[in-house]
């Protein structure tokens, strides 16, 4: 893949993300501002643009993630144009990123202008959150070549890009892309074509039951935030959720599920019906050799000897690591 051939369709902060993300990694992008504006209102977006990209490559070398010198070379590999030159720049496209407001009626227009101008050959994915691919894929000419790549914000911090296809999506269109992403350090994971895809029907359930202890006087947004940081995201930054199912154990969220439903909210706490089935059917797990995995002939204490290390090394990051006593000691004296 030509790294000249990167397209962000949509100078806002998805498009701006993408271009940053490829940026660091080495390769050149450019970004397409698919509004018509005059030469007065491109320049100021421009000079926004500029100001955003700057500042945040500034805050990344302070951070240490390249050294300051490094922030103009990357700058300069981030593209800008108007919409007047958009086909100049999509005639050579190798994979376009649509980022366009999240409505059909842009999202129609921008991908139908994508198409007037674009190779056959050359890949489509949309960065939308809401929208199925197999809603948009009639949108697109040459259809195979379409699919949803979900990034997570900001895109060129988070490794995460959720790949959903359509029915018609090619194989070989799908590896073109996780091919791109990985080159960036990416981590494409694909899932099917339904409403919300992984990351934002958790997250979704997460957040409103947090706001929802708030109302309920469980505890301040404070200690939520606090056991969100060090328990459950510390949780899951070292473990998958249902590896951590696994782990446990099904039969302790079957139980926990059926106390839950009882005393709090049956339509929000109830088990699906894998969980009631894989209780039924024994598969709770490590215990069982079997659960959402399979556990048959691995070493278990290995495996969890790699648990406990993964977990470890976030407790390091969070500077909670306890393998050496503090200089005053007064922290672990404390009962």
């Amino acid at each position: 893949m030509k790294t000249s051939s990167i397209i962000a369709i949509g100078a806002g902060r998805m498009g701006r993300g993408i271009a940053l993300a490829y940026a660091i990694r080495g390769q050149s992008v450019t970004v397409v501002d698919f509004k018509p504006r005059d030469a007065k209102q491109f320049q100021a977006l421009h000079d926004d643009i500029n100001q955003e990209l700057n500042t945040a490559l500034q805050q990344l070398a302070e951070l240490d993630l390249f050294s300051a010198d490094q922030v103009a070379p990357i700058r300069e590999r981030i593209s800008v144009v108007d919409m007047a030159h958009a086909s100049q720049v999509l005639k050579n496209a190798g994979i376009i990123y649509e980022g366009v407001p999240e409505t059909l009626e842009a999202k129609r227009d921008a991908l139908k202008r994508i198409c007037e101008h674009t190779p056959s050959s050359a890949i489509i994915a949309s960065t939308t959150s809401t929208m199925l691919a197999s809603e948009l894929a009639g949108m697109v000419t040459h259809p195979q070549r379409f699919m949803n790549a979900h990034w997570l914000n900001p895109a060129y911090v988070i490794p995460l890009v959720e790949i959903s296809a359509h029915e018609n999506t090619s194989e070989d269109a799908l590896a073109a892309l996780k091919e791109s992403l990985e080159s960036i350090g990416k981590v494409p994971v694909q899932c099917g074509c339904s409403p919300g895809f992984i990351v934002p029907r958790l997250q979704t359930l997460i957040m409103n039951e947090a706001a929802r202890m708030v109302e309920e006087g469980v505890a301040t947004v404070e200690e939520i935030d606090r056991a969100t940081r060090y328990g459950l995201g510390f949780r899951f930054a070292s473990i998958g959720v249902l590896e951590f199912i696994d782990y446990g154990g099904n039969d302790i969220l079957y139980h926990a599920s059926r106390y839950l439903s009882n005393n709090l909210d049956s339509s929000r706490y109830a088990a699906p019906d894998i969980i009631e089935r894989y209780m039924h059917e024994g598969k709770i797990g490590l215990r069982s050799a079997s659960g959402f995995l399979s556990y048959e002939g691995v070493d278990l204490n290995a495996y969890r000897r790699d648990v406990l290390a993964r977990t470890l090394g976030m407790l390091r990051h969070f500077g909670l690591d306890q393998s050496t006593p503090s200089s005053t000691g007064k922290e672990n004296d404390q009962h």
